[in-house]
């Protein structure tokens, strides 16, 4: 019997665009998919689909209009469309991870301390988060070099895979992922994926917004989205 990640029931979200006299944007609607722990969800569709804002509605970055997402944990359902503020914050930090296509890095703070943040959080040493920080950001082929500089002065792919490295690092039971390898090049992209299929292997769910040629053992469905009506 498979384990139960994500549960997600006619999901929605609506914008209000206050500055064309409020008008309503509908980014998509009617959205519903079970996930089960290590299953992995390619979301597609075009351009301006409503991906990236389905993802940030999963990770609340934005609140839903509608509908429910139950991610399943060990003390039991917490629905992440109308959970109050304070237990996303908890479950975020113990349960999800997030990738976005932005990574906006804190100034003067090191590669490795971004890195190490959430092992940290969750109540490992010092010195032993700063050590997998580490080999986290050589699997990813930052350079040695790099790891004490800042992140807000690397390339566009190094701070990605900063972004990638840090998502990574800590045990989580689901991970959002928007474009995360769109600026790699093909044999970073292809480490990426290597990391991910582990990832799936240990029983993390994943829910992906990419185009790049994915290996196939790696997507077990795909979530096309419509537009809505």
């Amino acid at each position: 019997m498979t384990t139960p990640c994500l549960e997600v029931q006619n999901l929605a979200k609506r914008f209000t665009l206050h500055m064309l006299g409020g008008k309503r944007l509908v980014a998509f609607a009617g959205v519903q998919f079970s996930l089960a722990a290590g299953e992995c969800l390619q979301v597609v569709g075009p351009s301006g689909i409503g991906k990236s804002s389905l993802l940030k509605c999963l990770y609340r970055t934005y609140r839903p209009s509608q509908g429910r997402a139950l991610f399943f944990t060990t003390g039991g359902a917490v629905d992440l469309a109308a959970a109050p503020e304070a237990e996303i914050l908890d479950v975020r930090r113990r349960a999800i991870g997030y990738v976005s296509q932005f990574f906006s890095a804190i100034p003067r703070q090191s590669a490795v301390a971004v890195v190490a943040e959430p092992l940290l959080d969750l109540g490992a040493d010092t010195q032993t988060a700063l050590d997998e920080a580490r080999t986290m950001l050589a699997r990813l082929e930052i350079p040695e070099a790099l790891w004490e500089g800042f992140p807000a002065t690397f390339s566009g792919g190094e701070r990605q895979r900063v972004n990638l490295a840090r998502a990574f690092i800590a045990p989580r039971k689901l991970i959002l992922l928007d474009e995360p390898t769109a600026s790699l090049d093909a044999a970073r992209r292809a480490i990426v994926f290597e990391l991910l299929t582990e990832l799936k292997r240990a029983g993390t769910a994943l829910i992906a917004v990419v185009h790049d040629a994915v290996p196939s053992d790696l997507i077990d469905c795909r979530l096309a989205l419509q537009e809505a009506a």
